[in-house]
């Protein structure tokens, strides 16, 4: 332990990389030394804002950092962060970790190897919503996902599957916690040449079902969640982040109000994955959580290209 600032960049400031740049400008016991994008006017803009460095390439951000957020695209998560693991840098790698299971592979040896820290942004993990879910889901029996949102070009490079409901599958898989043996899944190319909506059923070896809904050409946002187990049912929103419980009394059920303390989910999980780099401890969201989420989102994408094949 040291009473250093932790030296973190972040390699690639649109618009998601501009808030990990804020963000690690603002947090105690760190210190944003640089940024690196390929767009260097755009690097400059963020680094005055944030009163930091512009690097000219990935490695000398290496040189300067001892942590770095990769938010590339994802099709670039892979070739941007083997290189900064094997200098030596910790690195929070945007969810999904990567595109395909070989290169989640890779990035997990380059980290064995060189011995450092891989989260992966899975940032509803950190939303004070899954934290309630995580203390008060026991026995899950059935649950329902909704994550919609408008049209946006960005992260259009991969389909919906890989780009929203992969928030979902995330966090169905950590609070069921069983082998899935059965996946059932449809979707529709709307705008993008990849699924724009998706629809999967997961059944899972302890018997719990979980039917998620993803979409980025909707009208509104949503990000809701809802979990059936006995005796109960909690119905809680990850954007508003509140929600309530219906639990049983009797032959009626009582409504309870959930009291939730907001947060900023982004500053919740920057702000552990520093600490976690410092104490040199496991992240929450580690890469074998990231594959395993990526590799149900590769199954899911697979049978919705077969549907569309098919149909």
């Amino acid at each position: 332990m040291t009473n250093q600032p932790l030296r973190c960049g972040v390699a690639g400031v649109g618009y998601l990389g501009r808030h990990h740049a804020r963000i690690h400008s603002e947090l105690p016991g760190v210190e944003l030394v640089g940024v690196y994008d390929a767009d260097r006017d755009r690097a400059v803009e963020v680094a005055e804002a944030y009163g930091c460095r512009v690097f000219g390439s990935e490695s000398e951000l290496a040189e300067a950092c001892e942590a770095v957020s990769v938010v590339v695209p994802t099709d670039r998560h892979c070739a941007v962060a083997l290189p900064l693991l094997r200098s030596g840098c910790h690195l929070l790698i945007e969810k999904p970790l990567c595109v395909s299971l070989s290169e989640a592979e890779q990035i997990l040896a380059a980290a064995e190897e060189s011995g450092v820290v891989v989260q992966v942004g899975h940032i509803e993990h950190f939303n004070p919503v899954m934290a309630y879910l995580e203390d008060v889901v026991r026995d899950p029996r059935y649950i329902t996902a909704d994550r919609l949102a408008p049209f946006n070009v960005r992260g259009t490079e991969v389909g919906v599957v890989l780009d929203l409901m992969i928030h979902d599958i995330g966090i169905i898989l950590q609070l069921v916690k069983s082998e899935v043996v059965r996946v059932d899944s449809i979707g529709v190319n709307v705008l993008s040449p990849t699924e724009d909506i998706a629809n999967t059923r997961i059944v899972f070896e302890n018997g719990c079902v979980a039917n998620i809904n993803a979409s980025r050409v909707s009208q509104k946002k949503v990000r809701e969640i809802r979990v059936f187990q006995p005796n109960a049912y909690l119905s809680l929103d990850f954007m508003n982040q509140g929600g309530h419980l219906l639990r049983k009394n009797g032959l009626s059920l009582d409504r309870e109000e959930i009291p939730i303390e907001k947060g900023e989910p982004l500053m919740l999980e920057l702000a552990s994955f520093t600490e976690t780099v410092r104490r040199r401890g496991d992240p929450k969201v580690d890469a074998t959580l990231g594959k395993s989420a990526l590799a149900l989102a590769i199954r899911v994408t697979e049978q919705v290209k077969e549907s569309a094949t098919t149909a």
